[in-house]
């Protein structure tokens, strides 16, 4: 295959491109299992991951919603691309996926949702499930906090007063003193 551009960079950037849809057919073809593509399956884990969060009680529903919400940001992001309004695709997707059809996605052919396992728009299952666990490694990494980071210096019994340029030591800091 012969790639020609006006740019380095813009035949760098093709090569990329070119090289990803390849291991995405590899992919295809060497674990024979696919999933719906345009956004189909973030709706539907959004859909189940809002329904479990009814469930919970405390602070972790929010967690969960939000989680739900962020999924949806592939099916809007899509429709955005696309120059569709993602607001009125979105409603429709929930619809589509509230009423059991669980393979509706982004149709960017007919500016509508479609059953897009039936239209032929898949995407490997392998390729997701590392998706969504990089997502969820990122937001878990995100959420976490593995260590407090601490000023020794203002830990000393002796520390003193912070270096910088000498305070004038009236009032309570509401705009200029007197003179």
């Amino acid at each position: 295959m012969i790639l020609r551009g006006g740019g380095e960079q813009f035949i760098d950037e093709a090569e990329r491109s070119l090289h990803d849809a390849i291991m995405v057919v590899r992919r295809a073809r060497k674990y024979h299992s696919v999933v719906a593509g345009g956004g189909a399956i973030e709706m539907e884990v959004s859909r189940h991951l809002r329904e479990y969060a009814l469930t919970v009680e405390n602070k972790q529903q929010l967690l969960i919603i939000a989680f739900a919400k962020a999924l949806e940001v592939i099916p809007r992001q899509l429709a955005d691309n696309a120059g569709f309004d993602s607001t009125d695709l979105l409603n429709r997707l929930r619809k589509e996926h509230a009423s059991g059809h669980r393979w509706y996605g982004v149709d960017i052919n007919n500016e509508t949702v479609c059953d897009t396992m039936e239209t032929f728009v898949w995407e490997p299952t392998l390729v997701k499930i590392n998706s969504f666990t990089a997502a969820t490694e990122a937001a878990c990494l995100i959420l976490s906090v593995d260590e407090t980071i601490k000023n020794e210096a203002s830990e000393k019994p002796q520390a003193g007063p912070l270096p910088g340029p000498p305070r004038g030591g009236r009032g309570r800091g509401r705009g200029r003193g007197r003179f």
